[in-house]
Order: C-alpha cells, then sequence, then structure tokens
C-alpha cells in the first residue's frame, strides 16, 4: 500500500472509518515466496463473510467519454496483476480469496454510479470489487504491448458489486 497515492489512502480511509478490518501492505518490504518474486497487493481486508481478501486496488477517474458523454467503468488492469494475486490466494490457502477494487474519484462535476460515495481529501470515491478468479474468466486482452487486459463493460457490470458487498 502507498499512502501516498490517493485512491490507496482514500480506501484506508473507507476502511478505518467504517471499522472494517485490515493490514496496509508494505510495498517496500516485497515478499518472496518460494524464490519467486510475487507482485505485491495492496490490502488483506477481514471480512464479515466467510472470505477475507486480499485486495489490490486499481485507481480511476469516473469521467464522461468525449462523444457518449456517459460514464464509462474502465477497468483494466494487467495480467501480472491477476497472476500475481491467483499466487497470493493459494499462498493464504483456505478462506482468503483475492479481489480487485476500483477505486472511481469522480469528477466535481460528474455524476456519480448508484453505488456508496466516499470523501476523502476533497475528493469523492466510489469503490466497486470484483473478485480476481471471476475477472480473470472474463477478461480479454485489451494491450498485448503493455499487458492489459479489461472485462467487456457488459460482463463487468454483471459481476462488479459496491465493495461494501464483499466486506
Amino acid at each position: 500500500m502507498k499512502s501516498h497515492i490517493d485512491y490507496e489512502a482514500a480506501f484506508e480511509d473507507y476502511l478505518r472509518t467504517r471499522q472494517i478490518p485490515y493490514v496496509a501492505v508494505d510495498e517496500a518490504k516485497r515478499a518472496a515466496f518460494r524464490d519467486a518474486k510475487l507482485k505485491s497487493f495492496d490490502f488483506i481486508v477481514y471480512s464479515r463473510h466467510a472470505t477475507n481478501w486480499l485486495v489490490d486496488i486499481k485507481g480511476r477517474r469516473w469521467a464522461a467519454r468525449k462523444g457518449s458523454g456517459k460514464p464509462a467503468w474502465e477497468n483494466w488492469v494487467t495480467q501480472a496483476d491477476l497472476d500475481g494475486l491467483k499466487q497470493w490466494q493459494e499462498v493464504f490457502g483456505n478462506g482468503f480469496g483475492a479481489l480487485l477494487i476500483f477505486a472511481y474519484r469522480l469528477d466535481a462535476d460528474g455524476e456519480p454510479p448508484p453505488e456508496v460515495v466516499h470523501t476523502f481529501r476533497d475528493a469523492r470515491y466510489v469503490f466497486a470489487g470484483v473478485p480476481a478468479d471471476e475477472y480473470q474468466t472474463q477478461a480479454r486482452v485489451r494491450s498485448p504491448k503493455w499487458g492489459t487486459v479489461n472485462m467487456p463493460v457488459r460482463e463487468f457490470a454483471k459481476h462488479v458489486r459496491p465493495v461494501a458487498d464483499w466486506l
């Protein structure tokens, strides 16, 4: 977790204000497991449900797209993000799942999506999550050059839920 990154700091504030137990992962202390370097995630979040979450925060802007004027559920990640989360989920074992949380910062004049809005440092955020394994099954290559994938917006809308539903 990088506290200087607003999206991650805003999510940590969200957890703290709702008294949801969590551990922020110190990325400076990168872990290695079985001699393989794994991409870090941002938080371990303890849920009131059966699954605790290994959370990777993906910051995005919720802004109108050119032409259509409608905001989009930007949801791209790197394949390395998904591979790392899958490996960490195996390391942690039963009771833990990997969760991608998209932290959408709302433009000042943007209409928020129909989820809970959290205000942090004079900015408004919406946190929406999708389990990494569900995401992986629907992911399509976005850019081979950059190693990014994304879910088609319609599929993403079927799987994503407000973060409160997961926690």
